[in-house]
């Protein structure tokens, strides 16, 4: 079942809520126990991550690299059987200072009611 587009944004919030406070048990009521989630840091960094264990310490691996990290004009644009999601995003680098702009898209594909995958691809802004 693909949720309505309501239920989406419901789930989503839930997934962004429990991202934000690192609670893998929240986040685990709302993607399958399969979720698998794709990143590509738009620059040379590409992972799989599955299981709350390589969420984690990609969380963690973030908090570490980046001093700052805010996402800006965030919208969602629900398909048929997909819900994608545009933003961009400041980061600065704490061991440089650099600071990095970037855009995005994320992809989340549905199943059985929760989240299934989510597929982030980001490409550098020139400052």
């Amino acid at each position: 079942m693909i949720p309505s587009p309501t239920e989406r944004d419901e789930l989503l919030k839930g997934f962004a809520r429990a991202l934000f406070k690192h609670d893998m048990d929240a986040l685990y009521r709302v993607v399958a126990p399969d979720f698998l989630w794709s990143f590509h840091d738009g620059l040379m960094t590409t992972k799989s991550l599955a299981g709350p264990a390589a969420i984690l310490e990609h969380l963690a691996e973030q908090k570490a690299r980046f001093s700052v990290q805010r996402f800006h004009e965030v919208a969602y644009h629900h398909a048929a059987d997909a819900t994608f999601m545009t933003f961009r995003v400041s980061e600065t680098v704490r061991a440089s200072g650099e600071q990095r702009e970037q855009r995005g898209i994320e992809c989340y594909t549905f199943r059985d009611g929760m989240l299934a995958t989510k597929d982030v691809y980001r490409k550098p802004v020139r400052l």
